[in-house]
């Protein structure tokens, strides 16, 4: 026949069992696509993960390859235990963690304010000019307002709660970890094939930019991993190293408070300057100071010399974004969504820059055609 569009099978078929038989076709694809995305929804998360962890990884795993004789099973598998070591590790202890330490620390504090007023510390008295007076109206507030200490026995219980609830969270993500650790060994060992696949894709679907699309995601992909969450990383450890020096109770549970609270700008100043006051109510006065001077020049600084270092190599993610990613990923995918987050709001963005940058180029001049 002279239509090409139309196949073999439908000669001599009217117009309306032709469109009938179209529709059916598209109903069929749209059946069996509405089918793939129900069985693979649960796992959306863990593969999303695992395919964050890979790109942002996988110039390690290209040189663990080359140092294991070039065997990319062997290699895959050493990647896959190291991942489980450095996430799925911290997590198991997260999550035990939370749900003791929470529940040990507001029973105490319930203690505390069921044992009365709370005194002022004895230094207070000791500060000059004003020790006296600072005693006198902190005695005069704790022992004056009832209503302040049953607003604060009311709260506790909702906190201790919403903390234990997180810490169940933590637990449920850990199965999404271990999925992911198992899709990720895949990623590893077949990688380079599934890249020349969605290479192909690309060029399908953006005209024959798809290296320029994959070299511009990965280097999304990398700059939000590495620069967001190296840098929190990097505070959490160094803000733990100083809970231990200091002495500071559940310094684990604060050192994870800090990874979470450094992607907001005040976040970490939160952590270690309630470790300080608490120091300080304690009548520990130089450890005290040391916490305030570990914070100021140890954790918050890092924020100022390790992430523009970190981003600089890759792409830059604006602040919005990244606050964003975060929030917005747990409430989608729960708590490995804070892992999600940042990274594809980074690949959406660069793929707004892309499709803006290609709409603005001039289009090509027919051959021949002098310059203007």
């Amino acid at each position: 026949m002279s239509d090409t569009g139309k196949t073999s099978h439908d000669e001599g078929l009217r117009p309306a069992e032709l469109r009938l038989n179209r529709y059916a076709r598209l109903a069929a694809v749209l059946i069996i696509a509405l089918g793939c995305y129900l069985v693979l929804y649960p796992f959306v998360p863990a593969v999303l993960f695992a395919a964050v962890v890979c790109s942002a990884t996988w110039p390690l795993y290209l040189r663990l390859r080359k140092a294991l004789w070039g065997r990319p099973a062997l290699a895959a598998l050493v990647m896959t235990l190291l991942l489980i070591v450095l996430v799925i590790g911290p997590t198991v202890l997260l999550a035990a963690s939370l749900a003791d330490e929470v529940t040990a620390m507001a029973e105490a504090a319930k203690a505390m304010l069921n044992a009365g007023p709370i005194k002022p510390p004895a230094w207070v008295r000791k500060i000059p000019l004003a020790g006296e007076l600072l005693a006198d109206q902190w005695q005069r507030l704790a022992s004056g307002n009832d209503s302040l200490s049953a607003l604060w026995k009311s709260l506790l219980e909702p906190v201790r709660n919403f903390l234990i609830g997180a810490g169940k969270a933590a637990g449920e993500g850990l199965l999404q970890l271990t999925l992911a650790s198992f899709i990720g060994f895949f990623f590893y060992r077949d990688g380079e094939a599934l890249m020349i696949a969605v290479r192909k894709a690309l060029d399908r679907i953006a005209a024959g930019r798809g290296d320029e699309f994959l070299q511009t995601i990965d280097n999304s992909v990398t700059g939000a991993v590495v620069g967001v969450f190296g840098t929190a990383l990097a505070q959490a450890l160094v803000a733990l190293a100083g809970f231990v020096i200091a002495g500071v109770p559940a310094a684990f549970l604060l050192s994870v408070a800090t990874f979470f609270l450094s992607i907001v700008p005040v976040g970490p100043p939160l952590v270690w300057g309630s470790a300080a006051a608490w120091l300080a109510y304690d009548g520990q006065m130089a450890w005290a100071a040391f916490m305030v001077a570990w914070g100021f020049f140890g954790i918050s600084t890092i924020d100022n010399l390790v992430k523009p270092y970190l981003i600089s190599r890759s792409s830059k993610l604006p602040m919005l974004l990244v606050v964003l990613g975060v929030f917005g990923g747990v409430v989608a995918f729960g708590f490995i969504g804070l892992f999600i987050g940042p990274p594809v709001l980074a690949i959406g963005l660069t793929l707004i820059q892309l499709w803006i940058a290609g709409r603005h180029q001039p289009a090509a001049m027919p051959v021949g055609t002098a310059p203007v």
